[in-house]
């Protein structure tokens, strides 16, 4: 099983940036405002909700993370450590990898691209596994612990649709997995419309969605995130676009891990008394020592 995961917490940060109407504190506000989604003060103590995801990949068993930071971010810093490599945190290895944003950009060129820079960095990952996560989504110790001890050499997880705790109009929005009748990725399809939707149950009757946390293995992953082209809609390197091309060169390369639960996400403001509340119920105490 491997050690390694790359949380990715370079993004702009768009969406958390707007105006909306909450009840939150000005100071959170101003957070959200400010910060990066994943540093934004989730509990009482005033700690962000990247603890509690590197909390979970602890009891998962994961022991040397890779933050991929932009360029002008300080304040992670002072959460995990001052140094750009080997910080301690609670008996993790914590890294930092920059995400440059291309001199022709104002914004981040996206999440292939993020993976891309940090293995230009930590060029030993490309002989490694690696799981891959956003920062903004509390995945559970179940699914990052599924990755590590699959022995498929790529995987993702395969939620269930029926699972996720959102309005139909947010899950309507999130791109459905095609799988084989072994679980193997065939397509990724966005935003298909509800008839169509129906064509791509699972042997089990179930809806998948990717929340984008993947397994890769670094020797065979690196072309394709390398050489990502650009979205077309979004006009950036996105990581299912590399995980396509992969799938369409070597079929049955990328197996889909089937879980039914929740993973609350951190996208707006409206989500941070959400996700305040899910952090009260699910982590009154959490034990670093275990």
């Amino acid at each position: 099983m491997h050690q390694n995961l790359i949380i990715l917490a370079g993004g702009a940060s768009s969406r958390m940036k707007k105006q909306a109407k909450t009840t939150l504190h000005s100071d959170l506000t101003m957070q959200a405002n400010t910060r990066t989604k994943s540093l934004i003060s989730i509990d009482d103590a005033g700690r962000p909700v990247m603890d509690y995801l590197l909390f979970n990949a602890k009891q998962a068993g994961y022991t040397k993370i890779y933050i991929v930071i932009s360029e002008k971010e300080k304040l992670i810093k002072e959460f995990y450590g001052t140094k750009n490599k080997e910080n301690d945190f609670y008996g993790l290895t914590i890294n930092y990898a920059i995400q440059y944003i291309p001199i022709n950009r104002v914004k981040p060129f996206g999440t292939a691209d993020a993976l891309h820079q940090t293995i230009m960095q930590y060029p030993q990952l490309n002989n490694e596994v690696y799981t891959v996560c956003n920062s903004d989504n509390l995945y559970s110790k179940n699914a990052l612990k599924a990755l590590r001890s699959t022995s498929s050499i790529n995987a993702f997880i395969s939620y269930d649709r029926d699972a996720l705790q959102f309005s139909m109009q947010r899950i309507a929005q999130f791109a459905l997995v095609s799988l084989d009748e072994e679980g193997f990725l065939k397509n990724i399809i966005e935003k298909p419309s509800i008839d169509d939707s129906l064509l791509y149950k699972d042997d089990t009757g179930k809806l998948r969605v990717s929340m984008n946390i993947f397994k890769f293995d670094g020797a065979m992953f690196q072309n394709y995130v390398t050489n990502c082209p650009i979205n077309e809609n979004r006009k950036e390197k996105e990581l299912p676009t590399a995980v396509l091309n992969m799938v369409k060169e070597y079929p049955k390369s990328v197996k889909g891990i089937p879980i039914s639960e929740h993973v609350p996400d951190l996208t707006s403001k409206e989500d941070i008394v959400v996700l305040k509340e899910y952090i009260k119920t699910y982590y009154a105490f959490i034990d670093w020592s275990l």
